[in-house]
């Protein structure tokens, strides 16, 4: 069960097995304004906190973890409606990220960014993706 602090008109989301990385990084995975729902940057890592060094490895679960986020704030890839990718060494990468990208996430159905960095947060982190979804309305709304 993800864990959601709530304070005024947002809630905070902590999807599980991010709650030792909200923690140490001092941020919340995601935020829940209404209905709109803002996930921070997500990166390739595993749930111990390391960079995956191969880089299709590393954008796959980058993906899985930006998945997680959504849905302990109750949405999915189809809800996304704004996403901003930041790439290091973004030409070598590109390619390799689209064919993950194009496996996971649905084609065509959000306002998309790329945007190339000299680096992230870590060393080895090769893209970190954010977005913002709108939840589902419910039918009891």
């Amino acid at each position: 069960m993800p864990e959601v602090e709530s304070t005024a008109d947002r809630e905070i989301i902590i999807p599980p097995g991010m709650e030792r990385l909200a923690e140490r990084a001092g941020y919340a995975p995601a935020i829940r304004v209404g209905r709109m729902l803002y996930c921070a940057g997500q990166v390739g890592r595993t749930p111990a906190l390391e960079v995956i060094s191969d880089p299709e490895a590393q954008f796959q679960a980058c993906w899985e973890n930006l998945r997680s986020a959504l849905a302990a704030g109750g949405c999915t890839f189809d809800d996304v409606v704004d996403m901003t990718t930041y790439h290091v060494d973004l030409h070598r990468h590109l390619e390799t990220f689209r064919k993950v990208k194009d496996t996971v996430f649905p084609k065509g159905t959000c306002a998309w960014t790329v945007i190339g960095v000299v680096d992230l947060a870590l060393p080895g982190l090769l893209v970190e993706v954010k977005c913002t979804a709108v939840q589902p309305a419910r039918s009891d709304d």
